[in-house]
């Protein structure tokens, strides 16, 4: 090997390659659309997804259940002000329905 080669990804992972065959239903619209994404960056329609789905399922979008648990039991007014500012957050939401916090 060739000092500094740095092996790509896959041949570093023996999982990144292994692909566990799925069935999603989609709406002929969203498909089409996904196609033709697909086809403009020049990337399979396999690929789109899986790279949605790991964007999707990386972003948090909240706080952590345990953050909010271990704020609740510092002390009694720091549990009301989280329960406070919980109800506070999801009444304040307008464009989405509140999220089960």
């Amino acid at each position: 090997m060739t000092e500094g080669y740095e092996p790509p990804v896959a041949d570093r992972d023996i999982f990144i390659n292994i692909f566990m065959p799925t069935t999603v239903h989609i709406p002929d619209p969203l498909l089409k659309s996904v196609d033709r994404r697909a086809k403009a960056l020049g990337i399979s329609r396999n690929r789109l997804v899986v790279r949605a789905l790991e964007q999707a399922v990386s972003v948090r979008s909240g706080w952590a259940p345990e953050f909010l648990q271990r704020l609740r039991h510092v002390d009694r007014d720091t549990s009301a002000a989280v329960d406070e500012l919980l109800v506070a957050v999801t009444q304040a939401r307008r464009s989405k329905e509140p999220r089960d916090l």
